[in-house]
């Protein structure tokens, strides 16, 4: 069965997400070709290239393509579906927006959030925000499936293979991009960081969530995530937020600080290497899946911390 692995890129780099789907796909058997559709994304197809267990990349280059709208992505991948027994892709947020359309137009089910592959049809995801993990075997002729990349180790680069330009399919014209806000930081990605410090809504507001969280982050060269309840009352932006309904991640370090650990934001970072938890109620659910515990008031341990490291 010949695998065909969706690449996630911004047209100028390759997402290290790619490489951790490409750790899953592999483990489906199987040669495993890579789509790299975008607009003047020549350099993300020749990094694709290299790694290793890559058969194939496919490229493709169309203005529709170029910022990643779902419609003509889903329309590529249902032209290049019948060569494939597989469709894969990282669980980003472009990806789950196109992959369940290119699904609908196949008519097979697709399998969301995939942490563990037994063999070509048999595959685990967590249900109940984590709490349990289901086992799921699929019969349709082509599986198509979306990648939760925290639980994959990232492939290695040292391949060497071929890159060979498809057409893009005809766009459908459903949709057009209008505008886009890009948010720049000399900060690590979140999804993608090795540590990551987040703070919840006992920080009180946005001016102490900068003036506490930002110094320690950037002292230890981390990420800054949020818990919803501090995005939802303004603390930090959307795309800080960690959890069942933000960013799933899986860091070296996770600190978090006035964080009491309700499920949802379980869901989204339990699976981190080390986790650090700072809260003054010692009853705190995030004790419970934390390694080291600090009970105390987090506006005098984390300006301390700071200072320390």
């Amino acid at each position: 069965m010949t695998t065909l692995l969706i690449a996630e890129h911004d047209n100028a780099h390759l997402s290290g997400e790619t490489a951790k789907a490409l750790t899953a796909a592999a483990q489906l058997g199987g040669e495993v070709h890579v789509l790299v559709a975008g607009q003047g994304s020549g350099a993300v197809a020749e990094a694709a290239a290299k790694l290793q267990g890559v058969a194939k990349v496919l490229h493709a280059e169309d203005p529709a393509l170029g910022h990643h709208l779902a419609e003509p992505l889903a329309a590529l991948v249902v032209q290049l579906a019948p060569s494939y027994g597989a469709i894969v892709a990282p669980a980003t947020a472009a990806l789950k927006n196109a992959l369940p359309r290119a699904a609908a137009l196949l008519d097979v089910m697709q399998v969301s959030d995939v942490i563990a592959v037994h063999g070509a049809d048999t595959f685990e995801r967590p249900v109940y925000a984590g709490n349990a993990v289901e086992t799921v075997r699929s019969t349709d002729k082509i599986k198509v499936l979306t990648i939760r990349t925290a639980a994959f180790a990232a492939a290695a680069e040292g391949g060497s293979a071929s890159v060979e330009s498809v057409g893009a399919a005809s766009d459908p014209a459903v949709s057009k991009f209008v505008s886009e806000a890009v948010v720049h930081s000399e900060r690590p990605e979140l999804s993608g960081a090795k540590i990551i410090v987040s703070g919840g809504r006992a920080l009180g507001s946005k001016e102490k969530f900068e003036e506490v969280m930002l110094p320690l982050a950037d002292k230890l060269g981390a990420a800054v995530g949020a818990s919803r309840a501090a995005v939802d009352a303004g603390y930090a932006p959307n795309d800080w937020q960690v959890g069942q309904t933000g960013k799933v991640v899986a860091p070296d370090l996770y600190v978090a600080c006035g964080i009491s650990g309700a499920i949802q934001h379980l869901a989204g970072m339990k699976d981190s290497k080390v986790i650090v938890a700072i809260n003054k109620d010692e009853d705190a659910p995030i004790f419970q899946v934390a390694d080291y515990g600090l009970v105390g008031d987090i506006f005098q341990i984390i300006p301390e911390l700071t200072g320390k490291v």
